[in-house]
């Protein structure tokens, strides 16, 4: 079956409120192979560009489960573009600071101030939300606008055509594939050209929802959900992240620690061991302790790494990939699903311009020109919060906390009206380095396509239609401004 063939629901009343109201004069065919987030974004945004889209997902309902995730200024203000600003408000919680502590005691070693400062400096929130609350919000405005297929498992592609071979047998075609299948991807495997083999990393990560209410009957757990702050708790080889969800009424917690077993699955939904949790975690504090008292079961997260892959685009021009399925990111940053949203933004962007089908491998090295660099240096990032959280009590440990408290002294000056120094570039606190924080939250991915496109488009268009068009054609365009 073709993609065109298909019924596209509501293509009729698309929005005209995205790219300044442009539209791709040429609607390409377009198959989506996967409904996660990422897959959800894509389509939408292309969509909005006025392209034909059909999701393939191959769970047999759509649910979404999961836990917290965090919404920060570079994919809230993206959010809100897409209307969903409301929605935000209300099952959301604005992340008011993050605050890393010592494991023992629960000393506040670090604090940077987000709230406020967040609007002022990136003119957006930085949200706290539930996985499965920006699911449905996200389901239910690109719902209208393409046809999602349930029980629709990919099992192989054809990536010339393009095509894919349904568990089902069937074969779907399409102008172009858009690999959003998560971490294990099988379309990841046409583009790299075999297996792909994930690095275990050595780390898990316990993951649970408490009732915000069991901590609010506590005094000392109590400020946890109050000051909605991200709750860092950093010891040897392991740390514990805690914050407050669905509008104050769950507390997410996410505990990593050594993985013991060789080999394991890589998987969201394995049951987790309450008794090991809870002797890992033995000597750790007494808000630590407490916290985990109230845990009424968890699920344990096998964390694998993957290396940058060298293209997110087949040889042949018709399959490229997003999110998780080209850049997969360990968690210790938070920005996984801000990569796959922000793919996803830039993707329907680019592809707004397109009016012929011999566009579409140029606009895919476009797209992968926008984002690979900036997906790449993230995942460098998320990996580097793991070393420094988990160092052993000594020398290193001791030198990162005095950086840390030295950026959290600068906050307190800067929140008392006194002037700040600002020189904490490289500091062991991420968030309080303003260098990186304008990287990482100060991104608007339309502006960035927007501006690219000023810059390079007419330029881009001239090579079509090459077929010898190759990467480095379009990242040399790039490098010249």
């Amino acid at each position: 079956m073709n993609v065109q063939e298909s019924e596209t629901g509501g293509s009729a009343h698309q929005l005209d409120h995205l790219y300044k109201g442009r539209r791709a004069s040429l609607p390409l065919n377009i198959l989506v192979v996967g409904c996660g987030l990422g897959g959800l974004a894509a389509a939408y945004c292309l969509a909005q560009a006025g392209h034909k889209i059909t999701i393939l997902e191959a769970a047999s309902a759509i649910s979404e489960v999961g836990a917290g995730v965090q919404a920060s200024p570079n994919i809230s203000r993206l959010l809100t573009r897409w209307g969903l600003g409301p929605h935000l408000e209300e099952h959301g919680v604005k992340i008011q600071g993050m605050s890393l502590k010592r494991w023992t005691n629960d000393e506040v070693i670090g604090w940077t101030p987000l709230g406020d400062v967040m609007n002022k400096e990136y003119g957006s929130p930085f949200y706290f939300l539930h996985r499965a609350d920006l699911y449905r919000m996200l389901y239910e405005i690109t719902e209208p606008y393409c046809n999602i297929r349930v029980n629709s498992r990919v099992v192989s592609v054809d990536p010339s055509k393009p095509s894919v071979t349904l568990a089902s047998g069937e074969v779907v075609s399409a102008d172009l594939l858009i690999g959003a299948d998560g971490i294990k991807s099988v379309t990841r495997e046409y583009v790299v050209g075999g297996p792909d083999k994930p690095r275990a990393t050595g780390d898990a990560a316990y993951r649970a929802i408490i009732p915000a209410e069991k901590l609010l009957q506590d005094d000392e757990l109590k400020p946890l959900v109050e000051r909605m702050e991200s709750n860092i708790w950093m010891g040897p080889g392991g740390h514990i992240i805690g914050y407050a969800i669905r509008a104050k009424k769950d507390f997410n917690l996410v505990m990593m620690h050594p993985e013991e077993a060789e080999g394991g699955v890589e998987s969201w939904t394995t049951e987790g061991n309450m008794d090991k949790m809870k002797e890992y975690y033995k000597g750790w504090s007494t808000t630590v302790q407490k916290l985990l008292a109230l845990v009424p079961s968890t699920l344990d997260w096998k964390l694998m790494d993957r290396d940058p892959l060298p293209s997110w685009i087949h040889k042949d021009g018709k399959l490229a990939l997003l999110g998780d399925s080209c850049h997969p990111m360990l968690p210790y940053r938070a920005q996984g699903l801000a990569m796959a949203i922000e793919d996803a933004a830039v993707l329907g962007n680019i592809f707004s311009h397109c009016s012929d089908r011999s566009q579409i491998l140029p606009l895919l090295y476009a797209y992968q020109s926008l984002r690979y660099d900036r997906a790449t240096a993230t995942q460098t990032s998320s990996s580097l919060n793991r070393y420094i959280f988990h160092k052993p009590d000594g020398p290193e440990q001791e030198e990162r906390d005095r950086e840390m408290r030295a950026a959290m002294e600068d906050s307190l000056r800067a929140a008392r009206g006194e002037k700040s120094t600002r020189v904490l570039t490289g500091n062991a606190n991420q968030w309080a380095d303003k260098k990186k924080s304008d990287i990482q939250y100060g991104y608007d991915a339309d502006e960035e396509a927007e501006k690219w496109w000023l810059a390079n488009g007419n330029r881009l268009m001239t090579l079509v239609p090459s077929i010898g068009l190759k990467p480095s054609v379009v990242h040399s365009i790039n490098r010249d401004h």
